[in-house]
């Protein structure tokens, strides 16, 4: 069965006379391609376009290109060539009303590029608005440039983060920093962490109330009535 079904595709590729390279207007199409997808590849060519040719012929659109015949293919051409032939509308070409033939007419392959660069060309010899936006490399057709299309090294400004007051946790020199009235110093700060006792001082006095400190003179008491003995 399997052997019947490859004869019968071989005698149907051979009665259409299948083309594994098919060459339109100078492009090289794979036959493998539905007729749509390879005609895209021609630049300048579209779906649209390409949909509008295969009507005009009355072709079958899910077909290979590789199964098209010889004069499908000139016909073809013939209408990329020259789509006025196949009555297509003036808005359905990609250059109206050409500046030095003043013709409406469909460009393709490299008349696009060459087009272009003469267009841009002019545009700045008269030095025109887009002329001057060409020159300088800026967006031409009015976008907003204010985030976008930005040019040269430096692109936005550089953070450095946030300035700390003087004296703040995490601030440049606040470790040597005293800490405020009344407020108890931090775990270990006191003791200053292997650095040695003020000299001429003695021990440390001893915790509680009325002891003498080391200088000998002894610390008022405060009463009830708040006096001082």
């Amino acid at each position: 069965m399997v052997f019947i079904l490859v004869i019968l595709n071989l005698a149907y590729l051979t009665a259409n006379e299948y083309q594994h390279i098919v060459r339109i207007v100078g492009n090289d199409i794979p036959g493998a391609k539905k007729i749509i997808a390879g005609l895209t590849q021609i630049r300048g060519i579209g779906y649209s376009f390409a949909n509008a040719i295969i009507d005009s012929l009355k072709i079958h659109s899910n077909g290979n290109i590789g199964n098209l015949t010889e004069s499908q293919v000139q016909s073809i051409e013939k209408i990329i060539k020259d789509p006025n032939s196949a009555n297509f509308p003036s808005w359905f070409l990609n250059r109206r009303k050409d500046v030095e033939t003043g013709q409406t007419i469909h460009m393709i392959t490299s008349d696009i590029a060459l087009t272009v660069r003469n267009d841009i060309e002019r545009e700045k010899g008269i030095y025109s608005w887009r002329g001057y936006r060409h020159m300088y490399g800026l967006k031409v057709r009015g976008q907003c440039t204010r985030t976008s299309g930005r040019k040269g090294g430096a692109v936005g400004v550089q953070k450095g983060g946030k300035v700390l007051p003087a004296g703040a946790p995490g601030a440049p020199g606040a470790e040597a920093a005293a800490p405020a009235e009344g407020v108890a110093p931090a775990e270990g700060a006191a003791a200053g962490k292997g650095t040695a006792p003020a000299a001429g001082k003695g021990t440390a006095p001893a915790a509680g109330k009325g002891t003498a400190p080391a200088g000998g003179k002894e610390t008022p008491k405060e009463t009830k009535g708040g006096a001082k003995k």
